[in-house]
């Protein structure tokens, strides 16, 4: 299981009651943090988080809004004792500025290693830091400046087949090796493999994050059957919708629709302007356009 966190859902600075968004996910103890803004280790702490558990951090772009918390961040971490290498990963151009936002923090007790990611197409690479199962999946967004959305893909495993494995007769020390995909050989020579006492792979779970952008069709594409989709919401207003298209932002509409033509399972709005004070208002027209719309609030959680 996966739990799911959205630390906060403020857009463009921190509110006294609303962090800056950014999303942490959860699994087998260990943790990926998708943007980094402003307090972020504070509301860490107050959804009774482990700083201390995060593997990898993706940055979506370097607007202060989701990078500028990253050295008060470290340096908690730092103070848990931590001694392990921590991972940031960010569009290329990022890269000397999350270089110098961490030489700020001095001689951290752990190793940060930061990784360019290509900007202009789509990427994908393997988060075996958190889990051998975990894959990161890029797409450019359409902001003022380069951004990447992000999807996270956690494979599950095939159910194992216990009546199977007794029919040829596998030992029972052996059912765990075969669960994990490997092959086994038996005392007699005979050779097992694990699609042998395993049903159909099931598809993977899928979490979808993009915030700072335009409502590009391609989106949906990229968001396509989520079991959980992350999209920035600015504003509620469709007045507002020429001013977002201008600074590349999008409406709660917007992302209500990108959602519905996802046929994602659940939609989490964020980002919100610190002028929307109670983006609550909307829930009725938005669940009208996607029914599994929710009005996120600080510390939104789930469990995939």
């Amino acid at each position: 299981m996966a739990e799911i966190c959205l630390l906060g859902t403020g857009g463009m600075m921190p509110l006294k009651d609303r962090f800056l968004t950014s999303l942490y996910a959860e699994y087998n103890g260990k943790a990926v943090l998708i943007d980094c803004g402003e307090g972020t280790q504070v509301a860490i702490a107050k959804h009774g988080l482990k700083m201390s558990r995060i593997e990898l951090i993706l940055i979506t772009h370097c607007h202060a809004d989701h990078v500028t918390g990253l050295p008060g961040l470290l340096l908690s971490i730092g103070n848990s004792s931590r001694t392990e290498p921590l991972t940031i990963a960010a569009p290329d151009s990022c890269v000397p500025v999350i270089e110098k936002l961490v030489s700020v923090c001095g001689g951290l007790p752990y190793e940060v290693e930061i990784r360019g990611l290509p900007e202009e197409r789509p990427f994908g690479f393997s988060a075996e830091m958190v889990d051998p199962m975990l894959s990161v999946r890029t797409m450019p967004l359409s902001h003022r400046v380069s951004c990447l959305g992000y999807t996270l893909l956690l494979k599950k495993k095939p159910p194992f087949l216990p009546n199977n494995a007794k029919a040829i007769g596998v030992p029972v020390e052996f059912w765990k090796q075969l669960h994990s995909g490997e092959t086994v050989v038996l005392d007699d020579g005979t050779r097992v493999p694990p699609e042998a006492v395993t049903g159909p792979k099931p598809p993977p779970m899928k979490i979808t994050y993009t915030t700072d952008s335009l409502p590009l069709e391609d989106i949906a594409e990229f968001a396509q059957g989520a079991d959980l989709f992350i999209c920035e919401g600015m504003y509620g207003l469709t007045e507002k919708k020429a001013s977002m298209n201008e600074k590349h932002h999008m409406l709660m509409q917007d992302a209500c629709g990108l959602a519905s033509e996802a046929k994602a399972k659940r939609l989490w709005l964020t980002h919100y302007s610190p002028a929307e004070k109670d983006p609550a208002v909307y829930a009725e027209e938005l669940r009208r356009i996607f029914p599994e719309a929710v009005i996120s609030a600080d510390g939104e959680k789930i469990t995939l």
